[in-house]
């Protein structure tokens, strides 16, 4: 496969991914969304029906990495580095005009949420000494874009990272690849899906399980950028979490991989 088709595979699919993924946040999140409150299921699955989507999308072109720690565990795997940058520009692109495309699709559900005192503070609001200080750290929207720990302990929040990439790169490396060797197959893609949906439920309480530094450093860019009324800050000292945890969690996979089935 071409170089320039990786990107569009990876632009494309990477921002499909982050539409509906981020979309189904926006859904649960924000004031005025017929699915507000459904709850953490709802995320988990419409993540994984995400994945599901994206992969089947953009495997054509690209192979679906949609995930720099995914590239890098099979650049790793393989010892090929030549198109790793090409990949991630994709995937970083993808993921920001993914992220965009929420703000469209829910403008406003998020102009109603953000201009609601009982939500963003103001005369008559409830508590707005501590929706004063959540938003110091993160804004009442940041959760649709990007992920946040509910416990702040960094090392904690790191290994939690780590561990739910290793599971999930792990599983994508030992259920093979296609011909091409640079991703997965059609069922793969299915399966890979599922294993999405079962770190959510499982490890994805602590963090919100980026396990994917594209899927958490593009929307949290979009975040800073767009012009939200309220919005509050985009965490920025969290920031490097939900990017190195991933990478170092693909890089484990890859020698995981290497060493025992290899």
């Amino acid at each position: 496969m071409s170089s320039s088709d990786i990107f569009i595979g990876e632009t494309i699919g990477t921002a499909i991914l982050i539409l509906l993924g981020g979309g189904v946040c926006a859904a649960v999140t924000l004031k005025a969304s017929k699915a507000r409150n459904a709850g953490w299921l709802a995320i988990t699955f419409g993540w994984g029906f995400a994945v599901l989507t994206a992969v089947y999308t953009s495997a054509p072109l690209s192979g679906a990495h949609l995930n720099p720690a995914v590239t890098l565990a099979i650049a790793i795997k393989d010892d090929a580095w030549s198109n790793v940058l090409t990949y991630w520009s994709g995937q970083l692109l993808g993921a920001m005009i993914g992220a965009a495309l929420v703000w469209v699709a829910y403008y406003g559900q998020f102009h109603a949420h953000l201009t609601d005192r009982e939500i963003v503070g103001g005369p008559g609001a409830q508590d707005t000494k501590s929706v004063e200080a959540r938003e110091a750290k993160a804004g009442p929207v940041l959760g649709i874009f990007s992920t946040g720990p509910e416990v702040r302990v960094a090392w904690q929040n790191l290994a939690t990272e780590i561990i739910g990439t290793v599971v999930l790169v792990l599983a994508i490396l030992t259920q093979g690849l296609n011909d091409s060797g640079k991703g997965l197959g059609t069922l793969g893609a299915l399966i890979t899906a599922l294993v999405v949906v079962s770190i959510g439920l499982s490890l994805g309480g602590p963090t919100g399980y980026a396990i994917n530094p594209a899927r958490d450093l593009g929307p949290r860019i979009v975040h800073a950028l767009l012009p939200l009324p309220n919005k509050g800050g985009s965490d920025w000292s969290y920031a490097w979490i939900p990017v190195v945890g991933p990478l170092i969690g693909g890089a484990i996979a890859a020698g995981l991989y290497n060493v025992a089935f290899a």
